[in-house]
C-alpha cells in the first residue's frame, strides 16, 4: 500500500495515542485518521444542519393520507 507514512503513523498511534501495537495494527486507516483528527473528517453538526436532518428524517411517521 503506497501513500502512507507508516513510520509517522506508527509514532502517532503508538507514541501519541498510546495504543498498544496490537491495537494499532487492528485499526483501519480510516479509523486511525479519525482518531488522529484528520482534517478530512466531517465537521460537527450545527443547528441549521440538525434542523435540516430533522425535517428530512422526522421521529414520527407522516400522517396517513386519506383515500378518496
Amino acid at each position: 500500500m503506497s501513500g502512507f507514512d507508516w513510520p509517522g503513523l506508527m509514532r502517532a498511534g503508538i507514541a501519541g495515542l498510546r495504543l498498544h501495537p496490537r491495537d494499532f495494527w487492528q485499526l483501519t486507516p480510516a479509523e486511525l485518521m479519525l482518531m488522529l483528527g484528520s482534517a478530512r473528517a466531517a465537521p460537527p453538526v450545527d443547528r441549521s444542519r440538525l434542523a435540516e436532518m430533522m425535517r428530512a428524517f422526522p421521529d414520527t411517521p407522516p400522517e396517513p393520507q386519506q383515500e378518496d
